[in-house]
C-alpha cells in the first residue's frame, strides 16, 4: 500500500474542512462572538495539513489500487472527523474531548445525535460549523466515491453506495469528472433552492442556510433548540418535508427529472416503494396520534413531519415522539432501519436492499410452487444477478446485528433497553433521534462516556457502510 498516495489525497479533505473553517471563522468576526479565534487556529492546522501533503507528495491518479481507494476514502472520513473536534475543544463549554467527538462524528456522518443541551447557547461561527460538518459529509462521500474508485470498476461503487442492479448510476460514474460536476450542481441546487424557499416563509439568512445544510445532508442539526417547531410554522415545515423528500431519491435519478426525463424517476420501482412506504407510514402514524393530539389536523402535520424526517434519516423534530402511541413509534423505529434511496445523502439500510429483499422473497414462494421453473430475479425489467440479492441480504442481517450488539453494550452500561435500542438504530442508520430518553425533544448528553465512544463506532459503520471501514482498520486485508 502506497502511503504517500494515500497522504496526498487525504491532504485534499483538511483543505475542504479548511474552506468552510474560514468561512465559520469570517462569520464568527462579523459577528464578535468569541468562537473566531477557535475556528481561526483550527483554519491554519487544517490548511497546513492540507497543503505540505499537496506540495511535497508526488501524485500517482493512474495507478490506484483497490486497497489504497479504500484507504482514500476512510482515512479522509475519519481525519475529517478529527478535524471537527478541534474548534469544539478549543471553545469549550460542553464539549468535552468525548463530547466533541460525538458532536463531530455525528455531524460528518449526517447523524444529528447531539450532545448539546443548549444549542442556542453556541457562537454562530460555531453553529455555522455544526451545519457545515452536516453539508460536507452529506457529499463527501459521493466526491471522493466518483473521484477515487471508478477506475476500481462497479465493487468500488457497490461498497459504498450498494448500487446493486441500479445501473443508471454505475454507468453514469464511470467518466468520475463529469459525475462530480452533476452531483455537485444537485445537490448546489438543492441547497440554494431550500435556502430561498425558506427566506419566503420568513426564516432569518443564517437559519435558511444553516437548516437548508442539515436539510439536503439529511443530517438535522438544527441552530435552534426546539428545531423546527421553534419556527412554529407550517409553511416552512411544508417546504422542509418537501427538501427531505427529495433529498432522499438517488441523486442521478433527481439530475434526470431536472434534464426533462422524469419517467425515470417514476418507473422507479425503488422510489415508487420509497415514496409509497412513507405515505403508508404518515397514514398510519396519523391515525395513531390523533387518539393523543386530539385534532385530525394537527395529528397529520406532526405525523407527516416525524414520518419523513425519520424516514429520510434528517431527523429534525416539530413534536416529541418519544410519548407517541407504541403503533406510531414503531412506524418510526422500521423507517430508522430502512431510511431512503441508495445514491442519495440518506443513510440507513436503503430503500433499495429491501426492494430486492421483498422481491427475493416473492421469487422463493414462486420457486416453492414451481420447483422447476427459472425465475428471474428483475428491478426495473433488468435481471439481477444472484450475488446481488445474496450481499443485499447479508447486508441487512450483519446491519441489524450490529445494531443489537450496540444496543446490548449501551444496556451493560446502565441505559434503558427503549433507549439503547432505538438509540444504537438511529445512530447505525444516522437518523439522529431515538425514542425514549433519546427521543426527538431530548439529547445524548446523559449516555455513558464509553457507551458515546460505542453510538460514533456505529455513526461510521452505517455511512460507510461498515465494509470499508472494517477492510481499513484491520491489518489483515493490508496485505
Amino acid at each position: 500500500m502506497k502511503l504517500y498516495l494515500i497522504l496526498r489525497y487525504v491532504a485534499f479533505t483538511f483543505l475542504l474542512n479548511a474552506a468552510f473553517l474560514l468561512a465559520s471563522a469570517v462569520i464568527s468576526g462579523l459577528n464578535g462572538d468569541p468562537a473566531f479565534l477557535p475556528l481561526l487556529y483550527t483554519c491554519l492546522i487544517a490548511s497546513l495539513f492540507g497543503i505540505f501533503p499537496i506540495l511535497f507528495v508526488p501524485g500517482d491518479t493512474q495507478n490506484v489500487s483497490n486497497r489504497e481507494a479504500l484507504a482514500i476514502v476512510v482515512y479522509s472520513w475519519l481525519f475529517s472527523c478529527l478535524i471537527g473536534v478541534v474548534p469544539f475543544v478549543l471553545w469549550g463549554g460542553e464539549f468535552t474531548f468525548t463530547n466533541a467527538w460525538f458532536e463531530s462524528v455525528s455531524g460528518y456522518t449526517t447523524t444529528g445525535s447531539s450532545i448539546l443541551t443548549d444549542i442556542e447557547a453556541l457562537p454562530l461561527g460555531l453553529l455555522f460549523w455544526r451545519s457545515a460538518t452536516h453539508w460536507i459529509g452529506g457529499i463527501g462521500i459521493i466526491i471522493f466515491a466518483l473521484a477515487v474508485l471508478p477506475p476500481l470498476g462497479p465493487l468500488g461503487m457497490e461498497l459504498y453506495h450498494a448500487e446493486g442492479p441500479d445501473r443508471r448510476l454505475r454507468g453514469f460514474s464511470y467518466n468520475a469528472r463529469r459525475s462530480v460536476q452533476i452531483l455537485l450542481r444537485v445537490y448546489v441546487g438543492l441547497t440554494v433552492s431550500e435556502t430561498i424557499a425558506l427566506l419566503f416563509c420568513g426564516v432569518g439568512l443564517f437559519d435558511a442556510v444553516t437548516t437548508s445544510f442539515a436539510t439536503i445532508a439529511t443530517g438535522g442539526f438544527s441552530p435552534r433548540n426546539a428545531s423546527l417547531a421553534h419556527y412554529g410554522s407550517t409553511s416552512v415545515e411544508i417546504v422542509v418535508m418537501v427538501f427531505m423528500v427529495l433529498s432522499g431519491i438517488n441523486f442521478a435519478l433527481l439530475f434526470a427529472a431536472i434534464s426533462g426525463k422524469i419517467r425515470e424517476v417514476l418507473q422507479s420501482s425503488v422510489v415508487r416503494y420509497y415514496l409509497l412506504a412513507l405515505l403508508i407510514g404518515v397514514v398510519v402514524a396519523t391515525l395513531s396520534v390523533h387518539t393523543r393530539v386530539g385534532s385530525w389536523t394537527q395529528a397529520l402535520r406532526q405525523a407527516a413531519f416525524q414520518v419523513i424526517s425519520i424516514g429520510t434519516s434528517t431527523g429534525f423534530a416539530t413534536a416529541d415522539s418519544s410519548v407517541w402511541p407504541s403503533l406510531a413509534q414503531l412506524v418510526l423505529l422500521f423507517l430508522t432501519f430502512q431510511c431512503a434511496c441508495a445514491g442519495s445523502t440518506s443513510g440507513g439500510i436503503k430503500a433499495d436492499r429491501i426492494v430486492i429483499f421483498l422481491k427475493s422473497l416473492a421469487r422463493r414462494f414462486k420457486e416453492e410452487r414451481h420447483p422447476k421453473a427459472v425465475i428471474p430475479l428483475r428491478l426495473n425489467g433488468e435481471a439481477i444477478d444472484n450475488s446481488v440479492a445474496t450481499l443485499s441480504v447479508l447486508y441487512i442481517c450483519l446491519y441489524v446485528s450490529i445494531v443489537f450488539v450496540s444496543a446490548a453494550l449501551l444496556t451493560a452500561m446502565g441505559v434503558d433497553g427503549l433507549s439503547a435500542f432505538s438509540g444504537s438504530a438511529a445512530t447505525m442508520g444516522n437518523v439522529g433521534p431515538g425514542l425514549g430518553t433519546v427521543g426527538s425533544a431530548s439529547n445524548f448528553a446523559h449516555i455513558p462516556y464509553l457507551g458515546k465512544w460505542v453510538l460514533s463506532i456505529t455513526m461510521l459503520l452505517g455511512r460507510l457502510e461498515v465494509y470499508g471501514l472494517v477492510i481499513c482498520l484491520v491489518p489483515y486485508y493490508w496485505k
